[in-house]
């Protein structure tokens, strides 16, 4: 059978996920496209097909709508989640499942008094070559042991005027969050917060170190303004040697005594691919009715959340923050 997807929020994320199932996903279609903005909504259908609706609600809970994505506004989330565990729904939720760990905990209880996972989280970087390239060079010993991770996260500008250094912790930091307890298998026990100061009124980069339960010590950078373009890297180092993401422009050119390779303005070119194979597996997950083993799901998108939270407090307070995780369920382990 055809698997019948509804997508909710006809953004930029919206868009693209419509694309890819409506022309990357076979044994699937997209049957609804649903937002608030009705002639949005339209524009995508007319691009992609699906039928146009403008409450989510009333699409998740339509019994011909068999699974579905939100990447409708962040806060909207959590709540969007939660109706589709109460429908029975298979959904892949955009990050963050919420900001709030108290939200993300409702989800959790939500899949553990149901006695399945529902959920998967869009932390797409799992599904990237090069980190999966990583993952594999630790767990087959030819780094040796892990011992640090570099990370940063550059974007061009940030996209509203009251951006935050504490929102680039909650909104941008997360991937690495994520990406970092994915390829080191362990989570955090702490985090420090920096934000160096800099000219004119945007907001400067923020400088997180952070502690593993195995030893490790992590480094994220997330500079919101870098003005140059999108850019994100990342270094493993083990007691035998390292390994480096490559960068992601597909050419170098040579012209005029100079020798360049361009930026990306955003993150979706660089992962474009990774977009691709995590939806795959989200259908595969559904149609096997086993849970993906590379994917991030609903525990991720708490421990994510948590983490979040304590570095927005390492922020303001200016000194270490414990990262405090409840006990995991075993509907997750």
């Amino acid at each position: 059978m055809t698997l019948r997807i509804a997508v909710i929020g006809a953004g930029i994320m919206g868009g693209d996920h419509a694309r890819i199932i409506a022309g990357d996903l076979p044994g699937a279609s997209l049957h609804v496209i649903c937002d608030a903005a009705q002639a949005r909504a339209a524009a995508i259908s007319a691009e992609c097909g699906g039928e146009v609706a403008t409450n989510p609600v009333e699409v998740i809970n339509r019994s011909d709508v068999d699974a579905v994505v939100i990447a409708s506004p962040d806060a909207t989330h959590a709540p969007l989640v939660l109706a589709c565990i109460a429908a029975g729904k298979p959904v892949l939720c955009e990050k963050p499942l919420s900001q709030s760990p108290a939200e993300c905990h409702q989800v959790t209880g939500a899949e553990v008094a149901a006695g399945r996972q529902f959920v998967q989280i869009g932390f797409m970087r799992r599904f990237d070559a090069s980190y999966a390239e990583m993952k594999a060079a630790l767990a087959d010993g030819v780094i040796g042991r892990a011992l640090m991770m570099h990370n940063f996260h550059r974007n061009v500008e940030t996209p509203a005027a009251d951006f935050t250094a504490a929102m680039a912790i909650t909104n941008s930091a997360p991937h690495e969050f994520d990406i970092t307890r994915w390829v080191l298998g362990c989570d955090f026990v702490s985090v420090t917060a920096f934000k160096p100061s800099r000219s004119g009124p945007l907001v400067g980069p923020v400088f997180l170190v952070l502690e593993t339960t195995a030893g490790q010590l992590v480094n994220i950078e997330v500079n919101n303004n870098a003005a140059y373009g999108y850019d994100v890297r990342g270094e493993l180092v083990g007691e035998k040697g390292a390994i480096s993401l490559a960068r992601t422009s597909p050419t170098r050119r040579d012209l005029a005594l100079i020798q360049s390779t361009s930026y990306p303005t955003d993150w979706r070119p660089a992962y474009a691919e990774a977009y691709r194979q995590q939806n795959k597996a989200w259908v595969r997950s559904i149609q096997t009715g086993n849970p993906s083993d590379i994917a991030a799901n609903a525990w991720d998108g708490l421990c994510a959340a948590v983490v979040a939270e304590a570095g927005v407090q390492a922020l303001t307070a200016g000194h270490r923050i414990a990262v405090t995780l409840p006990e995991k369920p075993a509907l997750y382990r």
